[in-house]
Formats: C-alpha cells, structure tokens, sequence
C-alpha cells in the first residue's frame, strides 16, 4: 500500500501500525515525536495498535521549545 510520509509517496507493507513506522522511517527520538494522520494527532499509546490505511498522510512533527 502507499502512504505519503513528510511529503514522499512511499509504498509499505499492509497492516503497517505507526509503531512499525516509525522504526521503519528511522525517526530519531521516537519517544518525543508526535504523529499526524490525515492531518489529526494520533495519541501516543496507539501507536503499537493504529493501523495505517492505504492513501493515509503521516507527518512526524517535534515541538520544541526555548527562546529568551
């Protein structure tokens, strides 16, 4: 199946979870990246059991804070 990740049509396996996604895509930190799909934030302790559909949009967004 395909799904665009960060922008990019990539063609993954069926059944995906964001889990095996997120492993797969290589993401940095994991344990601070929070997931969109289809432009609605998926909760944390789904990702293990949220099965990606095909056609679905996911972005791996970091929110950062700082500043002075």
């Amino acid at each position: 199946m395909k799904l665009t990740v960060a922008g990019e049509v990539k063609e993954v396996q069926d059944g995906i979870t964001i889990a095996e996604l997120i492993v797969q895509e290589k993401v940095e930190t994991p344990e601070y990246v929070t997931v969109s799909v289809n432009d609605e934030f998926a909760k944390s302790e789904n990702f293990q059991t949220q099965v990606l559909q095909d056609g679905d949009t996911v972005e791996f967004l970091y929110f950062m804070g700082g500043g002075q």
